[in-house]
């Protein structure tokens, strides 16, 4: 019998057989497809790359203005192809090489509440860590399958060319490859169910962000519903919705993602939660006191550096016999377009609060920037004056976010806030400004007050 079997090797699985190994524990790897899961081969890394670039090419605008130069959007993607297959290698296999752990690619199920079957082999293991992540949602419309579409893998390893492209979807995933390949010279338009884009943020950041979006000649549509997709004879496709049709060469899906739960968890007696995803307590115990679940297949917050610490904190509770939850009001989030879009914490149930939103052409940094675009909008606990929450659009606000996680985790104010010298001139600026917004007008402020 097994000690430790993971099953899974993206983010939370790598992360739980180094921590497995560091308790003294030789862990059994069960996973299939390419080695580091979602986040390496289809996810942040290639799609982050392909911003870059996007970015790059945004920035020689002028030249492309004067000089007719554009977007070499095969050779962006073959730059994408070359690093993935060199972090894939050097984070993950190479990785893997320096561990004591027993890998078995293949496709595992449960066969009951201590086995699994993998290649036609039954492993048993006193301890369990499901860490499967997640695939795309496919939402159900009428001639979809049969048009043909894509979802991020294919847009990130393009099978051919596109001029055009309606990304149905309009939360985070969505922004991204919006930006991405309308920077790498496609024509794109978002198809958005909701009032808004990314509509579960601050009003004010949604509207900031459709609008240097649609300022890039992205267009946006929201409050619409896709209804039929239907393939033309010339194979591009026409995208029917109830305010009008749009034809394109290509739909990408960008709708979210749904936990990758298919293994027989009932013989487990693993049981899944109202997301779809498996049932956890505070400690990462699925309803199997001996399975432990981490990252994207608990279907919560679908993030990268969570899915790893998860896999981290599930193995020392299982191993270990600790006791450590995670504090998911200070798990940071960032939207990659440029400008950035991030935040931290919420709001708590009964909590009197009060609120400052400060436009960042207030901040000399920005200003130094020429960026246009950007706002700051922090949520604290009236009274207190405690930090609850913080929404950022703005050059670099993935980076300016940290500041906030701090404020968050540790309970800070915007006294802390102000009574912290901040560098000058930069974007975290952005935090001390935000904060002084509570007392005074800060469009009556001096450089560095």
């Amino acid at each position: 019998m097994k000690d430790f079997v993971i099953i899974g090797y993206g983010a939370a699985g790598f992360a739980a057989l180094i921590e497995a190994n560091k308790l003294g524990i030789k862990p059994t790897v069960i996973g299939y497809g390419p080695l580091g899961g979602t986040c390496v081969n289809v996810g942040c890394i290639p799609s982050k790359r392909a911003l870059r670039i996007g970015e790059l090419y945004w920035d020689m605008s002028k030249l492309r203005e004067k000089y007719g130069i554009s977007p070499d959007f095969d050779s962006a993607f073959e730059d994408v192809r070359r690093l993935v297959e060199e972090l894939r290698k050097r984070k993950y296999e190479d990785v893997l090489n320096s561990y004591d752990v027993e890998l078995i690619q293949g496709k595992a199920h449960f066969i009951s509440p201590n086995a699994v079957k993998v290649n036609g082999q039954v492993i048993e293991g006193k301890k369990f860590l499901i860490a499967t992540g997640s695939s795309p949602f496919i939402p159900e419309i009428k001639g979809l399958k049969e048009a043909g579409f894509w979802t991020n893998v294919e847009a990130l390893y393009p099978p051919k060319r596109v001029d055009s492209v309606a990304i149905i979807g309009g939360r985070a995933q969505a922004l991204e490859f919006s930006q991405m390949y309308k920077r790498l010279g496609v024509d794109v338009v978002v198809l958005e169910r909701s009032k808004v884009i990314i509509p579960d943020w601050e009003p004010e950041v949604s509207l900031e962000a459709q609008k240097f979006l649609e300022d890039e000649g992205i267009y946006v549509v929201t409050d619409v519903k896709v209804k039929e997709i239907k393939k033309n004879e010339g194979g591009n496709k026409t995208v029917v919705t109830d305010r009008g049709e749009v034809e394109v060469d290509e739909v990408l899906l960008a709708a979210g993602r749904r936990p990758n739960v298919d293994l027989n968890l009932e013989s487990a007696n693993v049981y899944l939660n109202e997301r779809g995803g498996v049932r956890v307590d505070e400690e990462l115990r699925t309803t199997n006191p001996n399975i432990y679940a981490a990252g994207d297949v608990i279907g919560d917050l679908m993030l990268e550096p969570l899915a790893g610490y998860e896999g981290t904190v599930a193995t020392k509770n299982a191993l270990s016999n600790s006791h450590k939850k995670i504090d998911k009001r200070s798990v940071p989030q960032v939207v990659f377009t440029q400008p950035n879009i991030a935040r931290v914490g919420w709001v708590e149930k009964g909590v009197e609060t009060e609120s400052r939103v400060v436009k960042l052409d207030e901040l000399p940094k920005s200003a130094i920037l020429g960026d246009p675009y950007g706002l700051i909008k922090m949520v604290v606990e009236r009274g207190s004056k405690r930090v609850l929450s913080v929404q950022m659009v703005g050059e670099d606000a993935g980076e300016v976010i940290h500041e906030a996680v701090l404020a968050v985790k540790y309970g800070l104010t915007v006294d802390d806030l102000i009574d912290t010298v901040h560098a000058f001139p930069t974007m975290s600026e952005a935090m001390r400004l935000v904060s002084l917004a509570f007392y005074t007008d800060v469009t009556k402020l001096s450089c560095c007050v």
